[in-house]
């Protein structure tokens, strides 16, 4: 299932409504954010990050993983959300996106969340209007709380993939 086919529930895309989609949910501050669980290759606690010069200010680095060489990004310096420091709680989700495998530092992981397509709500036009938006893909009512389902691959434009990507 794709990104866009989350985005136009039951637009000729084959996602009826009221199908289930299961979303990996995490935490950054007191905000709950949602991935779809197929983008999700893994979970790990953080390693040590080996900087990179000439990166945008939301790449921390680089990690390797099992040989593998993962960009490391930032959640909270991408939203422009206040640093804090690490916790036991931090972790790297390693997702498919932004043209490969890239690790997203996170303030902790939740849960996988099973909700019914027909229960997202499309986000508010001022919120989702701006280009910088585009990857917020709708709003999902987790209990007391909103649960703000994101598409990992419309995080970051052409040019900002081709700065971290060539690793």
């Amino acid at each position: 299932m794709s990104n866009m086919a989350l985005m136009k529930l039951g637009k000729g895309t084959g996602i009826g409504q009221g199908e289930l989609i299961q979303l990996v949910s995490f935490m950054l501050g007191n905000e709950e954010y949602g991935v779809e669980v197929l983008r999700v290759r893994e979970i790990i606690r953080l390693p040590d990050i080996t900087k990179m010069p000439n990166t945008p200010h939301y790449v921390e680095g680089v990690i390797n993983l099992r040989g593998k060489v993962i960009p490391i990004i930032s959640m909270r310096k991408r939203f422009g959300l206040p640093e804090v420091e690490y916790s036991i709680h931090t972790r790297i989700m390693v997702m498919d996106g932004a043209g490969g495998l890239t690790g997203f530092i996170v303030d902790g992981v939740s849960e996988v969340i099973r909700i019914h397509s027909s229960d997202i709500q499309p986000p508010p036009t001022m919120v989702s209007d701006g280009l910088d938006q585009e990857f917020i893909m709708g709003v999902f009512s987790h209990g007391e709380r909103l649960l703000i389902i994101m598409a990992v691959g419309r995080m970051f434009n052409h040019e900002e993939q081709q700065g971290f990507i060539s690793y």
